[in-house]
């Protein structure tokens, strides 16, 4: 019940006096007292109701106010019939900590307006816990199995009135309202022609789901089409948002809080619930609904798993509320929730079972050396496996990851199998549709994927080009989610090839791909990425260069022009990277720091003073370039 509801009673008497901007405080009790000091008995959301015999000067209001304001009253009543009138100190002290005021005419007495509040508060409580429990029961039997997750968020939508999205670390929308009909006609396209054996398994929703390639199929395409029955509807999460929720989750499962996480956005204010997986996952038993105990400060249940094994996995349950003032049977609710989405999850994983199997199949073979016969025939099954219908042979791209922990002795392998999986959908991806095209390995503390390609023009017309994947755009949307994640103790580095045609060419691939993340190992910052463009330059060659060796180079050639500059603020170092930007043009590097040709000239002549070195020689040039770029 909301003040305003009081308000609108005319049989209670009330008249505001102040403070109709909250009106739509909730009320959740009633209290009458004169008290100077009440507040050992209130416990905040009540209407108090007094009399004002605390008062005894105008200076008593103010102090009686703000100590209801403090303890988060909705309101305060004060009766006509002691004073006549409700004195004007009182009127300014509330309008000055924004508590709503109600004079209450001395024709009614305070058990009328008590009996009123007990019986609509009462009312309201029993029927949401009836509510509560039966939703609990509907959530239960027409949870994930029955359609995934988009069915329970359309009943949270229609029951709660509440919008929320399933997100996974990198802030990809694994379901929401504006997902369901998208999934729903993946979904019938691909079940409608698969006669692929042991679909049945697959609808059913068993686990078996990785027993087989046409049982995988057959249980996601069985899922995707509950998702469209679901048919819920609302405006997709920007980017931007989903990104600083993704951000906000991984900081608060890493600092231990307790969920769910509060997270204010210039689009409204969110609350986070971790969803966490059961046995298959997290190698124990799930979370206990509500988060408390171990599970909530990050663990499992057994409180002895470390929570970054999973942390760059699992998803979360957003939902466009404050759940701050949540009674407890709701809050039970929502975690009631990530579980039933837990089970889809893990789900999911087991459907990657097939297409894990055969990423690891290839990359033995590939790493052992076998005959490229070999290795092209199983390539030729995990073909139709990843890009069903395509009637063609695939280009082959590989990356190569890994997770590093700093003091831990974690398995590094398997967490970064996870996250790869999760990195090559790309933030803008929905639905489980695009994970199918992804087999991802791993070979110690190495994530290694294999990414089919398809062509962009059917065969025949041009021979089909196809789109690699490029480092810099596979992290653009996710470094700064996954950075706060890594929290200062983690790395995340990764190395991307360039297409192959062939199986012969996978080796090399593997190889180039393995180079290409130790390029971004030697770079600053938590999450990097390199491509196999940059081995064909001398970016390739600065990181295995000895750190001795970069600092007397460096320092021989820079520090000379750094002591200058601080001395003289003369601004050398600038005028040398702007100088080799500008190919050693004067004209365009005068241009380019808006100075004269001949202050140009001034500057460089101090620079090759102060270092003995002459920058019209190209071998001069070269050397200053290197130092800026190891500096």
């Amino acid at each position: 019940m909301r003040l305003r509801a009081l308000l609108e009673t005319e049989t209670l008497g009330l008249r505001l006096l102040g403070g109709e901007d909250e009106l739509d405080r909730t009320v959740r009790g009633v209290m009458t007292t004169d008290l100077r000091d009440p507040s050992r008995y209130l416990s905040g959301g009540e209407l108090v109701l007094s009399g004002l015999a605390w008062r005894r000067e105008p200076s008593d209001s103010e102090r009686f106010v703000r100590i209801l304001a403090q303890a988060g009253v909705a309101g305060l009543a004060a009766g006509e019939a002691e004073l006549g009138s409700i004195p004007a100190d009182l009127v300014a002290a509330c309008a000055r900590n924004r508590l709503p005021l109600f004079a209450v005419s001395e024709d009614v007495a305070f058990a009328v307006i008590t009996e009123y509040v007990v019986r609509q508060v009462s009312g309201e409580r029993a029927g949401d816990l009836a509510a509560v429990v039966d939703r609990h029961r509907r959530l239960m039997t027409s949870g994930p199995a029955g359609g995934g997750p988009e069915v329970v968020l359309d009943l949270l939508g229609s029951d709660l009135d509440l919008r929320a999205w399933v997100l996974s670390p990198s802030g990809r929308q694994v379901a929401g309202p504006d997902t369901a009909d998208a999934a729903g006609a993946r979904a019938a396209g691909s079940t409608a022609g698969s006669e692929a054996p042991g679909a049945g398994a697959g609808a059913a929703g068993t686990a078996e789901a990785g027993v087989g390639a046409g049982t995988a199929g057959a249980g996601v395409g069985a899922a995707g089409a509950g998702v469209g029955a679901a048919g819920a509807k609302g405006a997709p999460l920007p980017a931007r948002v989903r990104a600083a929720l993704a951000g906000e989750h991984l900081a608060a499962v890493r600092a231990g809080r307790r969920g769910p996480y509060r997270c204010v956005t210039p689009e409204g204010t969110y609350s986070l619930f971790p969803v966490r997986g059961g046995v298959s996952r997290a190698g124990g038993a799930a979370p206990a609904a509500n988060g408390s105990g171990a599970a909530g400060m990050g663990r499992d249940a057994a409180g002895a798993r470390d929570v970054r094994e999973t942390l760059l996995s699992d998803w979360l349950l957003a939902v466009e509320a404050d759940a701050g003032d949540w009674a407890p049977e709701r809050l039970d609710l929502l975690y009631g929730v990530t579980q039933l989405i837990a089970v889809e999850r893990d789900r999911r994983d087991a459907a990657r079972t097939v297409r894990r199997r055969l990423a690891q199949e290839v990359l033995e073979l590939v790493q052992t050396g076998a005959a490229p016969a070999e290795v092209a025939a199983r390539l030729r099954v995990a073909a139709p496996v990843l890009l069903p219908g395509l009637g063609g042979t695939p280009h082959w791209q590989v990356v190569v990851a890994r997770v590093e922990w700093e003091d831990s002795g974690l398995a590094a392998g398997p967490i970064a199998q996870s996250l790869l999986e999760e990195l090559l959908v790309g933030p803008e991806s929905d639905g489980a549709e695009p994970v199918d095209r992804i087999a991802v390995a791993h070979a110690g503390d190495e994530a290694i994927a294999l990414l089919p390609l398809t062509p962009e023009e059917p065969a025949g017309e041009g021979g089909g080009s196809v789109r690699p994947l490029h480092a810099d755009a596979l992290l653009a949307a996710v470094s700064e989610p996954l950075a706060r994640g890594l929290n200062g103790d983690g790395r995340l580095t990764i190395g991307v090839s360039a297409a192959v045609q062939s199986a012969e060419g996978l080796r090399g691939a593997l190889e180039e791909a393995r180079h290409a993340r130790r390029v971004a190992a030697a770079r600053p910052g938590r999450v990097c990425a390199a491509g196999h463009q940059e081995l064909a330059s001398h970016v390739l060659l600065l990181p295995f260069v000895p750190d001795d060796v970069r600092r007397a180079f460096t320092a021989r050639l820079l520090d000379p022009l750094r002591d200058y500059d601080e001395r003289h603020r003369a601004e050398l170092i600038p005028t040398l990277e702007a100088f080799l930007a500008s190919d050693g043009s004067w004209t365009r590097c005068a241009a380019r720091l808006h100075l004269h040709v001949n202050t140009l000239r001034y500057r460089v002549g101090r620079i090759e003073q102060l270092t003995g070195r002459d920058l019209s020689r190209l071998e001069d040039k070269l050397d200053f370039f290197l130092a800026l770029r190891m500096s």
